[in-house]
């Protein structure tokens, strides 16, 4: 057997953790560039019980997936507490991060130091595409409910489920 599952090589895995709620073209594009780098790419979707999302955690998955299904090294799944932990439970060494401005980076170079203090899982910081600087899930939503054209931000699928979370809501 050759690749990644022979004896002796070592399967290059990397996690993107965040919320996805929902899933943009800026998540997108920093998933599919890790998606060439490492063999294995986990998307962690967070659960944070205090935090209501527009969408279930279970919705978000299932969008991460029918979005992320062409690169075929793309793993979704939900996580609770510590990205370290889910990190080591799946002998992940890498965390893949977007940032989008500086003010992104002081913010995660503090989490990145404290995840390498707790575990060794190292941060790598891929600078987002400047077409998504802006770009976050919390502004899709507060522009999509007020009807604005978020088609040109988001995956088609995630704009046809966002359009019909708000038209219910």
């Amino acid at each position: 057997m050759t690749g990644p599952e022979s004896e002796g090589s070592h399967v290059r895995r990397a996690v993107c953790p965040g919320s996805f709620d929902p899933i943009t073209n800026g998540h997108l594009d920093i998933i599919a560039r890790a998606s060439r780098l490492y063999d294995e790419v986990y998307v962690a979707v967070m659960i944070n019980q205090s935090k209501k999302g527009l969408f279930e955690i279970e919705e978000r998955i299932d969008l991460i997936r029918r979005v992320t299904a062409e690169y075929g090294n793309v793993r979704v799944e939900a996580f609770h507490g510590l990205l370290v932990d889910f990190c080591k439970q799946r002998d992940i060494p890498a965390i893949v991060k977007g940032l989008r401005a500086v003010s992104d980076f002081d913010y995660e170079l503090q989490m990145a130091q404290m995840n390498n203090g707790l575990s060794g899982v190292e941060t790598l910081f891929v600078p987002t595409n400047p077409t998504y600087s802006f770009l976050s899930s919390s502004l899709v939503k507060e522009v999509a409910a007020w009807g604005g054209d978020v088609a040109h931000l988001v995956p088609p699928e995630v704009l046809t489920a966002l359009t019909e979370r708000l038209r219910r809501d």
